[in-house]
């Protein structure tokens, strides 16, 4: 990670919970440039209390979508120009998507995160290293670790407010760790449908694999990943198509922002390895000079 993460994340921490409550609340619909574009029809708000899990594939409680209604979420951001292409696609349509980030992704490019929440999507997490949680050797202290510095880190890099919802690498869910999560006020999200459009090489592949899967379904949490460039590359195309077909973009955002666990934040904090020297943006200290 940057060493100029470090103090970042010192002041990120210390942001007020009435700030926090006030990003969270509601605020008048934007008028959308695009007469052509998908936008959003409704928005929900979730209360985690107790960890509610969402997504027909593991969980089956909580079905709060209506015919032809989508809820679009990405995982595994942020990451250079792939990120940005989805966002830039979104605001086209003025439609909005829940993103759950790697921890060591946000660390390494906080900048892009920050876009995101200004983009008014929710932001979840992803643990900090994407490791599987279930796999063999894997204490529950270490996972706890993986969830919670996933956490601490998503909400520093953001620089404020981020929601309780958490998804599960792989969507593997050890029974202990539900419950943990669940303890947290943490909302768990698997999904109605997933792409598995990191199995696929076009844009075009992970479109007819949506649009198939929504056909079948009428309905549906999509997972896909804007980690993937050809992800990025089908949004805009997708977005369209989803209109075409009839159906409708739900935003999905929380009652209450998360609170990350202070010995977490802190624990990211040692593990730089230099002093910070700058906090000053890229933007701010590099510019072009000769392209």
């Amino acid at each position: 990670m940057r060493a100029s993460f470090a103090c970042a994340l010192f002041a990120s921490a210390s942001i007020a919970a009435s700030g926090a409550a006030l990003a969270q609340s509601a605020s008048p619909k934007a008028a959308c440039a695009n007469p052509d574009a998908i936008g959003v029809a409704r928005t929900v708000e979730i209360d985690t209390t107790g960890g509610p899990g969402f997504g027909f594939e593991h969980f089956r409680q909580h079905d709060f979508l209506r015919n032809k209604e989508v809820v679009l979420t990405f995982d595994d951001g942020p990451w250079p120009e792939n990120t940005p292409r989805v966002l830039a696609a979104l605001a086209d349509q003025c439609a909005k998507a829940v993103f759950f980030p790697i921890g060591k992704h946000a660390s390494y490019y906080p900048e892009i995160l920050k876009k995101v929440a200004e983009g008014g999507h929710t932001i979840g997490s992803h643990t900090w290293s994407h490791v599987d949680l279930s796999k063999k050797g894997m204490t529950v202290e270490d996972a706890k670790a993986e969830i919670e510095k996933g956490v601490s880190a998503v909400k520093m890099a953001v620089g404020g407010p981020t929601a309780p919802f958490f998804r599960f690498p792989a969507l593997r869910h050890p029974p202990e760790l539900v419950t943990y999560v669940g303890e947290r006020n943490i909302g768990i999200w698997s999904t109605d449908m997933d792409s598995f459009d990191f199995t696929m090489r076009t844009p075009e592949r992970v479109i007819k694999s949506i649009m198939a899967k929504l056909e079948k379904h009428g309905k549906g949490i999509v997972l896909m990943h804007d980690f993937q460039r050809h992800t990025a590359e089908a949004l805009p195309e997708l977005l369209k198509q989803l209109k075409a077909g009839g159906y409708k973009i739900v935003h999905v955002r929380t009652k209450e922002p998360i609170a990350s666990i202070a010995m977490y934040d802190e624990m990211l904090i040692k593990e730089q390895k230099l002093p910070t020297v700058s906090q000053r943006p890229t933007a701010s200290v590099v510019r072009d000079v000769v392209e």
